[in-house]
């Protein structure tokens, strides 16, 4: 079992950056493959970054790529999605998950854990 907690949304104007982190407690973190999903209101929730148990690979949606960067320091039991180039629809509530599978997947479903949720509004 692992709990994460996400921390580090806000209220930002468009262009501008944030850094999202989740640090997660319980099993070793470096166990699991990491991701970050969104849910903006009225819609569904959406992939946004995954990163890899060892960090070594990355995936992105394509609304994303190019403008926000995933990492993880393992030895903090932590991993961050800094967002640059914020947009206004980019506005949602942010979740970080937990894989038991080693790779960088974009399947939700195979995210076994989930944190509460940090919300990013992005004002025009």
């Amino acid at each position: 079992q692992v709990q994460l907690v996400e921390s580090g949304g806000g209220l930002v104007q468009a262009g501008g950056s944030l850094r999202l982190s989740c640090a997660a407690s319980g099993r070793p973190f470096s166990s699991y493959a990491m991701g970050w999903f969104r849910q903006a209101s009225g819609k569904e929730r959406e992939f946004v970054a995954a990163i890899s148990r060892s960090g070594g690979v990355t995936n992105y949606a394509d609304s994303v790529k190019g403008r926000f960067t995933i990492s993880r320091d393992n030895a903090k039991n932590t991993v961050y999605l800094r967002m640059n180039s914020l947009k206004p629809e980019d506005t949602a509530v942010y979740y970080c998950a937990a894989s038991a599978l080693s790779i960088a997947t974009r399947n939700p479903g195979l995210y076994n854990h989930w944190g509460q949720g940090t919300q990013v509004t992005v004002s025009s």
